[in-house]
């Protein structure tokens, strides 16, 4: 059995090299490669090199190089067929089990057909002179002797081994320069765009002339196997030339703000009216147009192009070749919009991502996953090198751990909307296992519903750097997205979004301290009390250090007002079991019939606190829902010395506590009134030291000391619940 070259190549190239290597040595980024101590042999000083973007590596101490399957036989000691299993599995690249399914087709002659009528009468006609076929002959001869040189290539086979592929000597044996990068791949692709403009023509019912020669046929004998690369790159150029025979393609692409400069770069074309125009044009190769899926049979047994009257959108492997393409409706009300060219020999939608050849050759450093081909197009046009998109299915982990191989930390760019919005939850699932302490997954959501194409019309390129730089982070936007989908507001709401993110962080990598990072996060916006309240404080310092209790609890009760909906002091006082307090039977009679009353705001004597807490409570049942409307309105019904002070404060504490998404202050709250507790009762035990009653100052020590306890067992209660957040 037989692995074809092009299997053994997308192996190597979809490969996680870094993963490979790193579970045997340690890899630091350095630049754009990696670098560590070579794993084989020692060394104490680092001089082993890998390159993410060539997928290779090399050591400048011993001198071994190679790619993934030759580090797999050299250092894990698999046999050839056990690496490729071994990177089979990983990158879900299926190898063939019979011969016949390589990038080879049988040709035929050409079948006496009957031009159809043309659809567009409004195409203009067009000749082509005998120099420009000639020129064109020669450039496609050039592109078939590479190809051939590429099928000659040895493969692996059961009685010869391996052979020689794939040869040490063609990976570099110098430090990876950047100007070298890709060019073993680029001569053949160089030669065609180089005459793009000359080489492409229309089919011959689309030309008055019945001399015109089929180009594809020249080079292309019938009785010689045809390459699906070959054939795909002559189609790609028969889709590129259409532009210019079909303006009213052109015209959509123009009118979206594409310069000719990106046609070229993107390949863009179009695929014309008729049904059956792939087959008028490469009459032999009909079994290569089936292979690639862009030729089917209809229910009747006719055969029908797959893409028709659509502009057209080629996709590249990581080598630059064309492998598919993609082809989207020029009216909005035809559907499917966008149709991709179906899975075949040389192409395997869930591990291609639409221009990472694009940016990789402009040596991109920052990437982003978007959905939409022109959302790639837009951006790399405005110079923002490094958006991707997959092929209508779902990015994988292994695509998103390759990317964050290049860059360790990835954005993810989704329409708002709620399909969007759960395709990137599907995105964070799926890249969970590959998210270790060192990688970052950002999430950017564009206002108003844009997408980045709308969104650098809209607003320009600067505002959509902006935008990258600002997107959110995973931990905000998991709470974000879960917050949305259950009620904060009760306590089996807050329980099920908990159990949710704990059911996440089960699937990032063993030994993740994000795990518990993340776990400790959510609990804290969701009012988890040591830590929100810890936050809570934080905010308050940050905003004003030199406030006093009082002053705090009066602008907390402005942030959340039905925190008195319940009085606090009843609250701490029931909860404390100070009013269930057993005094003895002497002490009992000889006390005056109030002394065992919960304290009131009264008796704090802090009038602009008792004038906040009074109006509150008179306004609960009219309050705005928004908590700065709601703050507002409390303020307008205060006494004009309270509000004056308070309105000095509001603006500036509410901007501190919604910038560290402070939820829930039901904490701080708690704890500001138990010190204003604490205070009153030290100070009314000092009152009565002062003035002896000494029934009195045994029933307030015994209050003071239940207020203590009570304290003490919710700290206690708190370190508990961290540990089980931990765990």
């Amino acid at each position: 059995m037989s692995i074809p070259n092009h299997i053994l190549e997308q192996l190597n190239s979809q490969a996680d090299l870094i993963s490979i290597i790193g579970r045997h040595t340690t890899l630091k980024r350095a630049g754009n490669e990696y670098k560590g101590c070579c794993p084989f042999h020692g060394e104490k000083s680092p001089s082993f090199y890998v390159n993410p973007q060539k997928n290779i590596y090399h050591c400048f101490g011993c001198g071994v190089g190679g790619n993934a399957i030759s580090f797999l036989r050299d250092y894990e000691s698999l046999t050839f067929i056990e690496a490729v299993n071994e990177l089979s599995k990983q990158t879900g690249i299926e190898v063939p089990q019979e011969e016949q399914q390589n990038v080879s087709y049988q040709r035929s002659a050409p079948k006496p057909a009957t031009p159809p009528p043309v659809p567009n009468p409004t195409i203009a006609h067009h000749s082509v002179n005998q120099n420009s076929v000639n020129n064109d002959h020669l450039n496609q001869s050039n592109v078939a002797q590479n190809s051939q040189a590429y099928a000659d290539s040895p493969a692996y086979d059961d009685n010869s081994g391996y052979g020689d592929y794939p040869p040490l000597g063609a990976y570099d044996s110098a430090p990876y320069l950047a100007d070298s990068y890709g060019s073993e791949y680029q001569s053949s692709s160089d030669n065609i765009s180089a005459n793009s403009g000359d080489n492409g023509y229309p089919p011959q019912w689309l030309t008055d002339s019945d001399e015109i020669t089929d180009l594809h046929s020249i080079n292309n004998p019938a009785d010689e196997d045809g390459n699906l690369y070959e054939l795909l790159e002559q189609i790609q150029r028969f889709y590129q030339h259409n532009l210019t025979t079909h303006p009213h393609a052109k015209h959509y692409f123009l009118s979206r703000g594409i310069t000719e400069e990106i046609f070229e770069t993107f390949g863009l074309g179009y695929a014309p009216f008729g049904w059956q125009h792939l087959e008028h044009q490469f009459p032999q190769d009909i079994e290569g147009l089936k292979a690639l899926g862009l030729v089917r049979q209809s229910e009747s047994g006719r055969d029908y192009d797959l893409l028709r009257d659509r502009v057209i959108f080629p996709i590249r492997d990581n080598q630059g070749r064309t492998i598919g393409f993609g082809g989207r409706a020029l009216d909005n009300e035809v559907k499917p919009k966008y149709i991709n060219s179906s899975d075949s020999p040389v192409f395997h939608k869930q591990h291609v991502l639409y221009g990472y050849y694009e940016s990789r050759q402009q040596r991109a450093n920052n990437w982003l996953v978007v959905e939409g081909y022109m959302d790639v197009i837009a951006l790399y046009q405005v110079g923002i090198y490094g958006a991707v998109a997959s092929m209508g299915t779902a990015i994988n982990e292994s695509q998103i751990s390759r990317l964050l191989t290049l860059n360790p930390t990835l954005t993810l760019s989704f329409d708002g909307d709620s399909a969007g919005q759960k395709a990137a939850w599907r995105t964070l699932e799926v890249a969970l296992p590959v998210l270790a302490d060192d990688k970052e997954l950002r999430f950017l959501t564009l206002p108003n519903n844009h997408d980045p194409d709308t969104f650098i019309k809209s607003q320009g390129s600067d505002a959509m750097r902006e935008q990258i730089a600002n997107a959110m982070p995973l931990s905000q936007y998991i709470f974000a997205y879960l917050s949305e989908r259950y009620d904060l507001t009760l306590a089996e709401g807050k329980a099920k979004l908990m159990s949710q993110v704990r059911s996440l962080t089960t699937a990032l990598p063993k030994g993740s301290s994000f795990r518990y990072l993340l776990n400790n996060d959510i609990y804290q916006k969701l009012g988890g009390k040591r830590s929100q309240n810890v936050e809570a404080k934080d905010a308050l310092l940050d905003f004003d250090g030199d406030m006093t209790i009082s002053q705090q609890l009066q602008l907390c009760f402005l942030f959340q007002p039905r925190a008195l909906i319940d009085d606090p002091i009843d609250v701490i006082w029931q909860r404390a079991g100070i009013n269930a307090l057993h005094l003895p039977a002497h002490i009992k009679q000889k006390a005056s019939p109030d002394i065992l009353r919960p304290v009131a705001w009264e008796d704090l004597k802090d009038t602009a606190l008792i004038d906040i807490v009074s109006t509150i409570k008179r306004c609960l049942n009219y309050l705005p829902k928004d908590a700065n409307a709601a703050a507002h309105f409390v303020l307008s019904n205060l006494k004009s010395t309270t509000q004056e002070t308070l309105s000095r404060s509001w603006g500036g504490f509410y901007k501190t506590l919604t910038a560290r998404n402070v939820l829930s202050l039901d904490e701080l709250i708690e704890n500001l009134v138990m010190q204003l507790l604490k205070l009153h009762l030290q100070k009314k035990m000092q009152e009565l030291i002062k003035n002896p009653d000494h029934i009195k100052l045994a029933i307030v020590r015994k209050q003071s000391q239940l207020l203590n306890d009570w304290l003490r067992a919710q700290q206690a209660e708190q370190s508990a619940q961290m540990v089980t957040v931990q765990s």
